[in-house]
C-alpha cells in the first residue's frame, strides 16, 4: 500500500487509554515529518475523545484536513459502562466521588422508564470538565481552579440508548447519537432521572458514520505499517 500523506490520507486510529486526541495527532504529525523528512505537514482529528475513552479516532493529513468538518458532522456510536450509586464532578473516573446513593430501590422498570427519557432530541449540558471554551478558556481549567462557570445547554439527538447488561451497580450500554453529544453528561443525567447517581466508568467509540473500529489500527500498528512501506528504521 502506498501512502500519500501530503496529498491527504484518512487514518482510522484506535486511540489508546489515557492519550488525548491531540496526543494522537501530535504523534502522527511528528512521526510522519521525521519519517518523510517534511518541514510541514497538516494533521488534524475529526472529533475529540476524552483521555479515559478509547476507540475510533479519525485523523486527516495534508489536503484531506479540509474534510474534517464533514467528518465531525457524522453520527457516532459508543459502548461503555457506568456505575450507579455515586456521582463525580467530572461525571467519570477522572475525579473522586462526591456523593453516594443507595441502589436497593433500582428496579428494571425504573431503569427502562429512565432510559426512554433520553431517546430522541434532548437538551444536554456539557460537563464542566470538558474542552469547551468559555471566554477563550477551556472549561476544565475553570473546574480545576474551583471556579464556577455557566455552560449553555445544547440540543442533541440520541438515536439509540440500550442497556446491554445490568449487573448492579454496573451497567453496560450502547449509544448512537449526533455530533456534540457528551456521553458523560448522558450517564450523569440518567442517574438524575433515576433519582440516584451514576458516573461513566469506561467508554469506547466504535463507529463514526460508516467508519468502524474494526477497520482501525493501533498507534503501534500504524507506525509499523509506515515503516514497512518505507523499509526504513528510525528507532
Amino acid at each position: 500500500m502506498a501512502f500519500h500523506f501530503e496529498e491527504g490520507e484518512l487514518l482510522l486510529i484506535d486511540k489508546p487509554l489515557e492519550w488525548t486526541s491531540f496526543d494522537a495527532v501530535n504523534f502522527v504529525r511528528s512521526f510522519l515529518k521525521h519519517c518523510f523528512k517534511l518541514k510541514k505537514l497538516k494533521v488534524g482529528h475529526a472529533g475529540t475523545l476524552d483521555p479515559l475513552a478509547t476507540g475510533l479516532l479519525l485523523i486527516c493529513t495534508g489536503k484531506l484536513t479540509k474534510k474534517i468538518q464533514d467528518l465531525q458532522d457524522m453520527d457516532k456510536v459508543y459502548t461503555g459502562t457506568m456505575l450507579l450509586g455515586q456521582t463525580t464532578p467530572s461525571f467519570d473516573l477522572e475525579t473522586e466521588p462526591d456523593a453516594f446513593f443507595p441502589i436497593e430501590n433500582i428496579t428494571p422498570e425504573k431503569l427502562e422508564m429512565a432510559r426512554l427519557q433520553f431517546i430522541g432530541e434532548i437538551e444536554q449540558t456539557p460537563p464542566i470538565y470538558s474542552a469547551i471554551k468559555i471566554d477563550g478558556k477551556r472549561a476544565f481549567l475553570y473546574a480545576r481552579n474551583n471556579q464556577d462557570v455557566i455552560i449553555k445547554s445544547r440540543k442533541i439527538t440520541i438515536n439509540k440508548f440500550e442497556l446491554t447488561s445490568v449487573n448492579l451497580p454496573e451497567i453496560s450500554f450502547q449509544v448512537a447519537c449526533t455530533k456534540g453529544t457528551y456521553i458523560r453528561s448522558l450517564i450523569n443525567d440518567f442517574g438524575v432521572a433515576l433519582n440516584n447517581g451514576a458516573c461513566l466508568t469506561s467508554l469506547r467509540r466504535t463507529q463514526i458514520g460508516h467508519f468502524n473500529i474494526n477497520n482501525a489500527v493501533t498507534i503501534d500498528q500504524f507506525r509499523e505499517s509506515v515503516l514497512h512501506e518505507r523499509s526504513i528504521d528510525i528507532s
